[in-house]
């Protein structure tokens, strides 16, 4: 049975972190290829300016361009937004019929998971990859909450440890406009395509 990670996110732009998570996963749960799914409108971030559908997928395909293994999505980019995790799972699942599927996330939003859309069936979907840096401890009473919530929880998630790499988009996106470097932070054809298409460059 076909083993396919899922990574999701508005990825504005897309970074190493993102690509450093998409692979240890994969290594570690000997996953099939993850597939990289751009958000079309974060219900989360409906409010806040984005670079456009069209030019964060073309950064998510520069991203991934060398890896064989990853491979991109438009579950969500060709559908109305907003963008809700449980409806792109169920799309994936009838694309690809018999196969398990992976959603890879931070610790973050594990933590917030029992505040998404149809949690229950998010979980029932999908396993739950979790990437955490080494020695990461849970708040115990949080994650017991958490399960209490979503008791299919206990059997459906799994810890992948990968090291620290505090990047943010939000932070990179200030670095562009304040005229810092952004190289080794983000591959470098999404660098040089941020600098042609002149992303990030407005606003305060």
């Amino acid at each position: 049975m076909k083993r396919i990670g899922i990574m999701g996110g508005t990825f504005d732009p897309p970074h190493i972190g993102h690509l450093s998570a998409a692979e240890m996963a994969r290594v570690a749960l000997r996953l099939d290829c993850v597939l990289f799914v751009p958000t079309n409108r974060s219900p989360w971030k409906m409010s806040k300016e984005m670079s456009s559908t069209e030019q964060r997928v073309a950064m998510v395909e520069r991203a991934i361009a060398d890896n064989p293994h990853f491979q991109l999505s438009r579950a969500d980019v060709d559908r109305p937004p907003p963008s809700y995790t449980f409806e792109t799972l169920r799309m994936l699942c009838d694309q690809f019929p018999g196969c398990d599927l992976f959603f890879i996330m931070g610790l973050d939003s594990l933590h917030d998971l029992g505040n998404w859309h149809h949690a229950d069936e998010i979980v029932r979907l999908a396993q739950m990859v979790v990437c955490a840096r080494p020695g990461f401890k849970m708040d115990v009473g949080q994650m017991m909450a958490l399960l209490n919530q979503l008791p299919a929880l206990l059997e459906r998630l799994t810890f992948v440890e990968m090291p620290e790499l505090a990047i943010a988009a939000s932070d990179l996106q200030q670095r562009v406009r304040s005229g810092q470097s952004i190289r080794y932070l983000v591959p470098d054809s999404v660098c040089e395509y941020i600098t042609e298409q002149g992303l990030y460059v407005g606003g305060d």
